[in-house]
C-alpha cells in the first residue's frame, strides 16, 4: 500500500471512531460509526419519517420474551415508518413472571428467539432490555456471552442498565457488550436501595460512561456531552416533537 493510501485509510478509520481528545474512551467500540442520538421506539405505530438519519438512530422494539413455566414469544406488533437510510437497533425485551423457570430450556429458547432478531436485514445493533434481579444474573451473563459467540462479531451488543448496576451495586464489568445505558428515568425503586452514604447514581461502571438513557417526560442529568443519548418518548414520537427534542440537546 503506498504511503497515501495508507494515510487516507488512517484518517477514514479516525473518522468512523469519532477520535477526539475530550471523548471517554468508551466511545471507540462498534458502536461508534452509529449517530450519538437514539430514538426509542416501543410497540406503538410510528411515523419518523422527519428524522434526519444522519443526527438520528432508531431503536426499535423486536420482540418481548417472557419467562414463566416456558418461554413466551411476542413479536413487534405496530409498524414503523422511517428514511431507508436510518441506522437500526433492534431491541429485544425479556420479562419474567414470578415463578420463572430459569433452566437450560428457557436459555436455549431465549438466545434461538434474540438470534432471529440479530438476523433482520440490515440492523446496525442488537440491544437487550432485562432489569434481571440478583438471583437472575447468572442466567442474564450465561445468555449474553452466548450470544456474543453467535452474533456475527462486527454486531455491537447493547444492554439497558438500571442506573444503580452502573453505580454503587458493580457486577456487570465483565459482561461481553459494547455498552450499558444507564436508565435515568422511573427511578424510584433504584433510589431507595441505594446506600445513604453514597454520591447519588454517580457512575462509576466504565461499560456506563458512554452513553445515557432518558424520556422526554423527566428531568435529563447533568454532564451529557460526547455520549451516545437515547431518548424514550413517554407520550410515543406522534406526541412528542422531534424539534422540541432537538433543542433539548446538548
Amino acid at each position: 500500500m503506498s504511503p497515501r493510501a495508507t494515510l487516507f485509510a488512517l484518517v477514514s478509520l479516525l473518522f468512523c471512531v469519532g477520535m477526539r481528545s475530550d471523548a471517554p474512551p468508551q466511545l471507540h467500540s462498534r458502536m461508534a460509526c452509529l449517530p450519538n442520538i437514539t430514538l426509542w421506539v416501543w410497540d406503538r405505530r410510528e411515523d419518523l419519517r422527519r428524522a434526519d438519519p444522519g443526527r438520528f438512530a432508531i431503536a426499535f422494539l423486536d420482540q418481548t420474551l417472557t419467562v414463566g413455566l416456558n418461554v413466551d414469544r411476542q413479536p413487534r406488533h405496530n409498524a414503523i415508518v422511517y428514511p431507508t437510510a436510518s441506522k437500526r437497533i433492534a431491541v429485544v425485551r425479556i420479562e419474567t413472571e414470578k415463578f420463572a423457570v430459569l433452566d437450560e430450556e428457557a436459555h436455549r429458547q431465549i438466545v434461538e428467539a434474540i438470534l432471529k432478531s440479530v438476523a433482520i436485514p440490515g440492523i446496525s445493533a442488537l440491544q437487550i432490555d432485562f432489569d434481571a434481579t440478583q438471583s437472575q444474573r447468572p442466567f442474564y451473563r450465561r445468555i449474553l456471552f452466548d450470544l456474543r459467540r453467535q452474533m456475527p462479531a462486527d454486531l455491537p451488543l447493547s444492554i439497558t442498565a438500571l442506573a444503580s448496576w452502573c453505580s454503587w451495586d458493580d457486577w456487570i464489568g465483565d459482561l461481553p457488550v459494547d455498552e450499558a445505558v444507564p436508565m435515568f428515568f422511573r427511578m424510584e425503586p433504584d433510589r431507595t436501595r441505594a446506600p445513604s452514604s453514597l454520591d447519588e447514581f454517580k457512575i462509576r461502571e466504565p461499560l456506563c460512561r458512554s452513553s445515557v438513557g432518558v424520556s422526554t417526560t423527566e428531568a435529563w442529568p447533568p454532564a451529557m456531552a460526547h455520549k451516545r443519548i437515547y431518548v424514550f418518548p413517554d407520550r410515543g414520537w406522534r406526541n412528542e416533537s422531534l424539534a422540541d427534542l432537538q433543542r433539548r440537546l446538548p
